[in-house]
């Protein structure tokens, strides 16, 4: 049994792709459409309920490491006119010595070994990045970087800062991903669908500036809804982990949600949260969050909000798997500090007095007394949840149950037709 995983603008195909598969293996084939997270990433939940053993993702993919099924990447072969390609890199780096890295897309893949040997023997300190579908045992010798599925070597003599990266796809999460982390190299790219080779003009600072004014959002908060973004990523139970003990230790309240692909109207539903983490694959996580009613920050940038042990270092984190015990980017939590001794700190957004400090751990708090005494229940439950508490303090708190005091009668017809105008109301003239 075989899940076949297609992207929206590939699902016209699915039908036709299942009956030769069936035909070619004998295996039982199930379509997979209308992924519950991004379509880039691997939907394992929606495979192990058609009970199937494998997966076979079609379309691009962000190469996200998956927990359980064996997962095959059929990514497809998008046209690349290697000429044009190779003229606009030449336009854009008329140095031939200089140190280029080339990324591209999934899709361009299958063309970057024609590029590779129409480019190299004018340019000798060119390199091309590999797509790598499976992550490498053990961590990444030096001189080499293994990140979003890509692995190339570092042959500059400064490191990757004295690389240019040229991209070749189309604008997206992924070219944006790429420029965020790797945010001290130049970046250029080449539109294979438009012919067009640029500069990127995204203004890289500006982009970071408004991250970082999600930070200072995040440390202002004192509810946190954790989104989960995915639930086929390795590591994604242990990170959610990570993130409540950081914000248990941060002094926060923290609900955990799992809504599928996220929208306004769902996230408008929590008015009680301050701010939203999201899990999601390195792709997904960067959701421009203007037309939220609350921010939207990554796992890296509640970290750098509530880790007093972190620290900004001008380097951007979009995998959250950086994050944790054993990766290259982990950061312990300092020792807890008691209230009475911690430094108040300033917001720099409303220009008030916050906590700066992490929480005693339980072990050290008073216990609660065991006096007998006679309490209201919803103040009770206030006081311990923020929700609870948000909800007491609204004029209108949903429908009530009224039980016992609504009389008894037979169901009888309701209204019909639409809201706007029911089939009982009287329409007014013109």
């Amino acid at each position: 049994q075989v899940a076949l995983q297609f992207p929206d603008e590939l699902l016209v195909d699915a039908a036709a792709v299942a009956a030769q598969m069936e035909a070619a293996t004998g295996a039982e084939m199930y379509i997979l459409g209308d992924t519950t997270y991004g379509s880039c990433c691997v939907d394992e939940v929606a495979a192990e309920h058609a009970g199937a053993e494998a997966v076979l993702h079609y379309g691009s993919a962000c190469l996200s490491p998956c927990r359980k099924l064996p997962v095959l990447h059929i990514f497809g072969q998008q046209p690349l006119d290697i000429g044009h390609c190779a003229e606009a890199f030449q336009e854009l780096y008329p140095d031939r010595q200089s140190h280029v890295v080339v990324l591209s897309d999934v899709v361009y893949a299958h063309a970057m070994g024609e590029l590779e040997q129409l480019l190299r023997p004018e340019y000798p300190h060119i390199v091309f990045s590999r797509v790598v579908c499976e992550d490498p045992p053990g961590p990444a010798p030096p001189g080499e970087v293994r990140q979003f599925g890509r692995q190339f070597p570092v042959e500059a003599p400064g490191g990757l800062q004295d690389c240019a990266m040229f991209y070749v796809g189309a604008e997206g999460l992924a070219l944006t991903s790429f420029m965020l982390t790797w945010n001290c190299c130049p970046f250029s790219s080449f539109d294979p669908a438009t012919g067009c080779g640029r500069r990127e003009t995204l203004n890289i600072n500006r982009a970071l500036m408004r991250r970082l004014y999600l930070v200072e959002r995040a440390r202002d908060a004192r509810v946190v809804g954790i989104l989960v973004g995915t639930l086929g990523v390795a590591g994604y139970l242990a990170v959610l982990q990570h993130l409540r003990e950081l914000l248990r230790r941060a002094g926060k309240r923290s609900y955990t949600l799992a809504m599928g692909k996220p929208n306004p109207a769902k996230l408008a539903n929590f008015l009680e949260v301050d701010i939203f983490v999201l899990v999601a694959c390195a792709q997904n996580s960067l959701l421009d969050s203007s037309d939220f009613y609350r921010p939207i920050v990554t796992p890296y940038e509640l970290e750098l909000a509530c880790n007093p042990s972190r620290e900004w270092t001008g380097n951007y984190l979009t995998d959250f798997r950086d994050l944790l015990p054993g990766a290259c980017a982990h950061v312990e939590l300092p020792p807890a500090v008691p209230a009475a001794e911690a430094v108040p700190d300033i917001s720099l957004i409303t220009g008030e007095m916050r906590a700066a400090h992490l929480c005693e751990p339980p072990g050290s708090q008073v216990p609660p007394s065991t006096t007998l005494a006679c309490r209201d229940q919803t103040r009770a439950l206030a006081e311990i949840s923020p929700a609870a508490s948000f909800l007491e303090s609204r004029s209108w708190r949903g429908l009530e149950q009224q039980l016992g005091q609504t009389p008894v009668s037979k169901a009888v017809q309701g209204r019909r037709g639409i809201a706007i105008a029911y089939e009982d109301e009287g329409r007014k003239q013109p």
